[in-house]
């Protein structure tokens, strides 16, 4: 979302944005520098799960479009911390639509993720496949994508839901894999691999994905969802190898199997999560940034920026190994 609101500021002189977010533990205002002291562009904190903030701030700002990309994301933690995940994605999201359906907002995009359709591993998804979430994380997704759509339903509320692939890039908090990966490796540490590490995932870069959102924003029609996926697929034994290769500068299989500590997998693990994007090729988008040039970027941003983040070295913790939904027991 960062590099959207940089886009978005330094494109649209001629438009407000508002940049509103809880400051969550992964968050850092670190990479809104760039912008942040331009007349165009304003930083509110603020919790989409407090109505009556959210109420308040459509009445005293004029907001004509809501992109919607506030969320607990990281499926680790969503095992372990199911009634958060479900308060946030679902409950605020909810709070969000239904203050931006009253304030008659022109546009409301709701940014999920590839993860509702559940795994595969041979049937390509598109926008109408059904939905089979997996994990607390994905079912939190799946189920504010209904209340989303319902406002389309019901009033014609012209909402646009997306579903994306893995985002890589500069920015991203080091809890996920590849940003995890590169951090481990550059200090010397091994990259902790799910399992077999034989599940597959589509990768896609961050200048990218901000390029479909300017598109959704201005070729999007209410009412449909679009998948924002690339077909670049890597295992995430073979994403370790490479970022292994690239950062230890080497070749040989025995010395990257040094770099390499299988932990135990989480309670599910989708193999695939492949996608058709054929809707999104038409509306005149497709990736254009090659795997190799967003890596390299990618590596050298994390050498300069890991301790953007006060709890950074956290992220690097393998799986957690406490029983899930700790967070149900009585006192």
């Amino acid at each position: 979302a960062s590099h959207l609101v940089v886009s978005l500021v330094k494109n649209y002189p001629n438009y407000l944005i508002i940049n509103l977010d809880k400051l969550d533990y992964c968050a850092s205002l670190k990479n809104l520098e760039t912008v942040s002291g331009k007349e165009n562009y304003k930083f509110i904190q603020g919790d989409i799960c407090e109505p009556d903030f959210i109420k308040q701030l459509f009445e005293t700002e004029k907001i004509d479009i809501v992109l919607h990309f506030a969320a607990q994301t990281h499926v680790d933690l969503s095992f372990w911390h199911a009634l958060e995940f479900t308060y946030v994605n679902v409950y605020g999201t909810n709070v969000l639509v239904a203050a931006a359906h009253e304030a008659n907002v022109e546009k409301f995009v709701y940014v999920s993720t590839d993860e509702v359709y559940g795994g595969s591993t041979d049937e390509e998804f598109d926008e109408s496949s059904p939905k089979r979430p997996t994990n607390p994380y994905a079912s939190s997704k799946a189920a504010a994508e209904c209340f989303v759509q319902s406002y389309w339903e019901r009033y014609q509320f012209p909402v646009v839901i997306t579903r994306s692939s893995n985002v890589y890039g500069p920015h991203q908090y080091p809890e996920k894999v590849i940003p995890k990966f590169i951090s481990l490796l550059q200090q010397n540490r091994k990259c902790c691999i799910h399992g077999s590490g034989l599940q597959r995932r589509n990768f896609l870069y961050a200048t990218d994905v901000v390029e479909a959102f300017l598109t959704v924003l201005k070729e999007g029609k209410p009412g449909e969802i679009y998948n924002i996926g690339t077909n670049f697929e890597m295992s995430i034994a073979q994403l370790a190898k490479e970022l292994i290769h690239l950062i230890k500068k080497t070749s040989s299989e025995s010395e990257m199997e040094h770099w390499m500590d299988y932990v135990k997998d989480r309670p599910t693990n989708d193999l695939r999560y492949p996608m058709n994007s054929e809707k999104m090729h038409n509306l005149g988008w497709r990736p254009k940034v090659p795997w190799k040039e967003g890596i390299k970027k990618t590596i050298e941003w994390y050498k300069e920026n890991f301790h953007n983040w006060k709890n950074s070295e956290k992220a690097l913790e393998p799986f957690p190994v406490t029983e899930p939904f700790a967070q149900l027991g009585g006192p």
